[in-house]
């Protein structure tokens, strides 16, 4: 894909700072990222130590790099200890916040998947950084002005929905909300917009389809033919988004953030995985412990200009395998081929082997028949367990305990359930179902 644009189409409702740059910067060589991010890292050292409670805790009153490499010598910052921070404080707002809480305009909320949910503010600076920081995703989906984008969602507190709706709206696309209707009634009014790009989870999306195909409704008809698709892995997973563009007859283009970080991850419509924005974050590689795979590691990001809200070396708990991509490349940001593998803390060892949700969701995703499945992780003896629970027929769920034991090599019981019983949702699936702290 070329980055060369027209200049209609560049973004009309971004800050003179990033129009200078624009989309150009996945292209600049690994040399001029570096220098691009140590001079942001000490411009945001200056701007936020002397009033950043928690930061100046750890790093001190001033700090100024000389080099990224000395990045590595400065302490990590965990989850914990942003909810930690906050339910200490009498405003329950952690002290990583820069200003005083009068100082924000918008509050949302992590989803509190892998602990206490936790508030975070923005500033309004902070949110024009959230908006270009979404720019290289609309970019990699080729997002212009004559654009209709669905956002295929309600809107609660996550901050993943409202930041993708002001990113396109200042990418000067036409911006169409869909929450608060039902499923059929979203594909309605996407044929009546006549919307042309789906904002949703990669789940949503497979459940959309299954949708119409009940509802006997046209989905090649629409004139959507992109899908941004985040919160989950399997933008990345190959099969699953193989089923979403056969499904759809469009192209699946990954995502990937979180509240307390930014939307740091974007991939391309030619290939899954996806790409670190170097230009809003920097990546490091941590070796993961107690993993026999060499080229796993957990990814640590900086973020880049949110002043009002910054993380620093920040511990993501997702497990990835990288690739600095050669000059032949057009994007030279950073790659995760395989996207996020999954959450350190959700892999589990069976039998020896590792094992992480996008791993069998990989392998389930291969059959056509089966519509939807749940992962029962359950503990016997201190061993840990997986069974599966499936919506397909009987030949699927022999054919699935076959490959787990062919492609993992491990015995795991599929049981087939009614149609319909299953769980669905709009936002991030629980399709991986953890009882072992349920259990005695």
């Amino acid at each position: 894909m070329s980055s060369n644009h027209e200049p209609s189409l560049q973004p009309t409702g971004l800050s003179p700072a990033y129009a200078s740059r624009g989309d150009r910067m996945w292209d600049w060589p690994p040399e001029e990222i570096e220098r691009w991010q140590l001079e942001c890292l000490n411009n945001q050292f200056q701007r936020m130590l002397p009033r950043n409670a928690f930061y100046r805790a750890k790093l001190g009153p001033h700090l100024k790099l000389a080099s990224l490499a000395d990045l590595g010598q400065l302490p990590f910052t965990e989850k914990s200890e942003l909810v930690a921070s906050a339910t200490e404080s009498e405003t329950g707002i952690s002290t990583h916040h820069t200003y005083s809480p009068d100082t924000y305009s918008r509050m949302h909320r992590t989803s509190g998947t892998t602990g206490s949910p936790l508030m975070v503010l923005d500033t309004e600076e902070d949110w024009r950084w959230w908006s270009e920081s979404w720019q290289p995703v609309l970019h990699s989906a080729q997002v212009t002005p004559q654009d209709r984008v669905f956002m295929a969602f309600s809107f609660g507190p996550f901050i993943g929905f409202w930041s993708a709706h002001q990113a396109c709206v200042d990418r000067g696309a036409l911006v169409i909300p869909g929450g608060g209707l039902s499923s059929i009634a979203r594909l309605e009014f996407m044929r009546q917009a006549k919307a042309t790009v789906v904002c949703c989870t990669p789940s949503y999306a497979l459940h959309l389809i299954e949708v119409a195909e009940v509802e006997r409704f046209r989905l090649g008809e629409l004139a959507v033919d992109r899908l941004i698709v985040a919160g989950e892995s399997g933008g990345s997973i190959p099969a699953t988004r193989a089923r979403i563009e056969h499904g759809w007859q469009a192209k699946v283009i990954d995502h990937s953030g979180a509240t307390e970080i930014g939307p740091w991850g974007f991939g391309l419509p030619d290939r899954p995985g996806l790409h670190v924005n170097e230009c809003s974050f920097i990546a490091e590689l941590l070796p993961l412990s107690g993993v026999e795979d060499p080229d796993l590691y957990e990814l640590v990001l900086t973020s880049l200009g949110r002043i009002g809200a910054p993380v620093i070396r920040y511990r993501t708990g997702d497990a990835v395998r990288a690739v600095r991509p050669g000059p032949e490349v057009t994007c030279r940001f950073l790659w995760l081929p395989e996207g996020i593998v999954g959450r350190v803390d959700n892999m589990v060892t069976i039998r020896g082997v590792n094992v992480f949700p996008s791993s069998v969701d990989a392998i389930v995703r291969e059959f056509e028949a089966i519509v939807e499945y749940r992962v029962n992780v359950t503990r016997d003896r201190q061993l840990d367990q997986l069974s599966i629970e499936i919506e397909g027929d009987q030949s699927a769920c022999e054919q699935l305990a076959k490959r787990m034991m062919l492609q993992l090599g491990l015995r795991v019981p599929v049981t087939l359930v009614e149609a319909g019983s299953l769980p669905r949702s709009e936002a991030k699936s629980r399709r991986w179902n953890d009882q072992r702290s349920h259990m005695h």
